[in-house]
């Protein structure tokens, strides 16, 4: 316990520090709010045009999947922890090889604390809304489905579970190439189309060409958002829900393994800057 202890305490003053921001969750919630309506519109012509006539996937289904996708925006690795990367800029980096704990697993709690604070305000706002509000409008439609089942929705929750360390994995991946690059802006901007596009934010994959899907649901970031949804809809049943899980954990085991030796290798270089 007293070895858990230094990393628990990071998660916790980082995930009780973001939670502070309430402002900006609103202001979140409000523009994933505007964006997702705009998404449930085009969706609606999409398929209104009969261009889906095959798809994977029904309009219900896609409608559910963009309210889930804009309530989880936050837990999408769009960049690093600019905790980090301020350390980085400042010199304050220095201070972590020093401390007598693993700073990859310390930088790891730190950021799974950032990431967490800043997902479960709107989601909650967002089920709110789109799970409760729209029904009660008369417009349950064009709202947030239950999900298929008991067990659906249990899977769910542990498949965004393991999304969070997935998502914390990948940034960490982004802490790293900071600190040997000492900047953080070109690593950023790199990540962001990739991470729209291959998490199913941008559209669900199973509307994306059907030759694809095998490739598109074994790489990393389908573990970060197109996985949980689908558990939730119950696309995935049987043994294939535990193979969906065990992927995305053999992803998070794999990028923490290449993370920790490529910031042994970037802290045995690092240029410390500030003063």
């Amino acid at each position: 316990m007293n070895a858990v202890r230094p990393y628990t305490a990071a998660f916790v003053s980082r995930f009780l520090q973001m939670l502070q921001y309430r402002t900006a969750a609103l202001a979140g919630f409000g523009t994933q709010c505007w964006w997702g309506g705009i998404k449930v519109m085009v969706l609606a012509a999409f398929y209104g045009s009969g261009t889906a006539g095959g798809s994977a996937m029904p309009l219900a289904h896609a409608v559910t999947y963009t309210w889930i996708a804009q309530g989880l925006l936050a837990l999408l690795p769009w960049a690093g922890d600019p905790e980090v990367a301020q350390a980085v800029r400042t010199g304050a980096v220095a201070y972590d090889r020093v401390r007598p704990v693993d700073a990859y697993t310390l930088w790891f709690a730190r950021t799974t604390g950032w990431i967490a604070a800043r997902v479960l305000p709107r989601v909650a706002l967002m089920i709110a809304f789109a799970a409760v509000v729209l029904p009660l409008s008369g417009l349950g439609h064009w709202g947030w489905q239950p999900p298929a089942s008991v067990a659906a929705g249990a899977a769910a929750l542990v498949s965004a579970g393991l999304a969070l360390l997935l998502s914390a994995s990948l940034v960490m991946g982004l802490n790293i190439a900071t600190a040997a690059l000492l900047n953080e802006r070109g690593i950023n901007a790199l990540a962001v189309p990739l991470v729209i596009v291959l998490s199913g934010n941008l559209l669900p994959l199973a509307l994306l060409p059907e030759g694809w899907q095998a490739a598109l649901l074994l790489q990393p970031l389908a573990g970060l958002l197109d996985i949980p949804v689908r558990l939730y809809l119950g696309q995935f049943q049987g043994p294939a829900v535990w193979g969906v899980l065990a992927l995305q954990a053999l992803w998070i085991a794999v990028l923490a393994g290449i993370g920790r030796a490529a910031m042994g290798r970037a802290m045995q270089r690092l240029d410390v800057q500030g003063g």
